[in-house]
């Protein structure tokens, strides 16, 4: 068995357990998240997200070439020839191949002069006749559009994750929760956009509303973990906080397992469409995945469940729970966890213990044996009043260890060989 699988056994069944939902831990869990949010409001507000021309409106060029010259080294000159005549609306365009019959080249807005120098490059890098070059204008109000459903669909999303929470936990504090949780993917994935300066496409938002799915399952399989630990508290003899840290123990090894999973062949795709495809689709699709996948795996560790924990912590349940959990330790018996003595366990001497030592003896019946060394005892014994009563004389050797001593058979059988 592996490391990690006899990690995960020993996280399930409590033998291991790590600390995520403590006060403590909560407040270092939330003032990391709060610096990272921070980061990505800042990105947001100072250098704002590079909307696309599906936003934004601007132009858009089709060349139509042989299927031999549609590839990635025709797009890269293209946006190198494009991006170099000294226009301002130009300097960073888009190009991509679409399918194998043409490239697309995509600018801001631009005047018809712009738009007539921008398409003269075009055709002089490319070698293609006037008719297989169209053009096309996205307007403004269009882009606003479409950006307005996606945030509609974005909203629909979120109150509908609001309602199957509360109908599956009927728990409106995990709905809560997950709400923050999400809300905190979100934050992050947007942030890392800004500050990256990766063009806003529909397909991030296609993107983000994925994440936001990946984000919510991870969550509710937690959450149910956490439904089925915390279900009759007086029962399992145990706090509302344990039994939820044990729930995220639990589920820990499965979740980075499959955030693992999931996020190689996103990272494969983010490097390849970053370092040898360019920009395009593809890697806006690719970052909102990678950075939602992730924030996603970490909301539903440190954020959700503690979260959770932190909410229903004034409860009546809960509180009896933690006062009954406080009695029995109060009431525990501190010599109930003194070790019991086996055979190999090694003789050592008692921390800041002095005083001589007595030898003892210890044998069978031959009359032969060990010597070890025993130490003194202490005249008063601490907790709960006892006291050791003294000793009478040291420890020394008995007469009776030299005498033949009784042996397990029959009368009939003992003293003959």
């Amino acid at each position: 068995m592996s490391k990690l699988s006899r990690l995960g056994n020993a996280l399930y069944e409590g033998d291991v357990s790590i600390d995520f939902v403590s006060k403590k831990r909560r407040r270092l869990w939330y003032s990391v998240s709060l610096l990272i949010v921070l980061v990505a409001v800042l990105g947001l507000w100072f250098k704002g997200l590079n909307l696309g021309i599906e936003f934004e409106g601007g132009s858009e060029y089709r060349v139509s070439l042989p299927s031999d010259q549609v590839n990635q080294d025709t797009a890269d000159r293209l946006r190198e020839v494009v991006g170099g005549l000294g226009i301002k609306d130009a300097e960073q365009p888009v190009v991509t191949t679409s399918g194998s019959e043409a490239v697309l080249v995509q600018t801001e807005s631009l005047s018809t002069a712009e738009s007539r120098q921008v398409s003269d490059a075009i055709l002089q890098e490319t070698g293609a006749s006037q008719g297989d070059l169209s053009q096309s204008n996205i307007g403004a109000s269009w882009g606003r559009d479409i950006l307005d459903r996606a945030l509609l669909g974005l909203s629909v999303f979120l109150a509908l994750v609001i309602l199957f929470i509360w109908a599956y936990f009927r728990e409106w504090k995990m709905s809560v929760a997950a709400i923050v949780a999400l809300a905190h993917d979100v934050l992050i994935t947007v942030g890392i956009y800004a500050l990256s300066g990766f063009e806003v496409s529909p397909a991030t938002v296609t993107g983000i509303l994925t994440i936001l799915g990946f984000s919510l399952y991870d969550t509710v399989v937690v959450f149910d973990k956490v439904r089925e630990n915390t279900k009759n508290l007086q029962a399992r003899r145990t706090t509302y906080a344990k039994a939820a840290n044990l729930a995220v123990n639990q589920t820990l090894v499965r979740s980075i397992n499959t955030s693992i999973v999931a996020l190689l062949p996103v990272a494969a795709i983010l490097y390849v469409s970053v370092v040898q495809l360019g920009s395009g689709s593809l890697q806006d699709l690719a970052l909102a995945l990678f950075v939602g996948m992730a924030a996603g795996l970490y909301s539903s560790i440190f954020i959700a469940t503690p979260l959770v924990v932190q909410l229903k912590s004034n409860e009546r349940e809960v509180v009896q729970a933690e006062k009954r959990a406080a009695a029995r330790k109060a009431k525990a018996d501190r010599y109930a966890d003194v070790p019991v003595f086996t055979e190999d366990m090694p003789i050592a001497d008692e921390p800041g213990a002095g005083g001589d030592r007595q030898p003892a003896r210890t044998g069978g019946g031959t009359g032969t044996g060990t010597t070890r060394t025993s130490p003194t005892r202490r005249p008063e014994g601490s907790g709960s009043g006892r006291v050791v009563p003294e000793a009478h004389r040291p420890v020394s050797q008995s007469g009776s260890s030299k005498r033949q001593q009784p042996q397990r058979q029959s009368r009939s059988k003992r003293g003959k060989k």
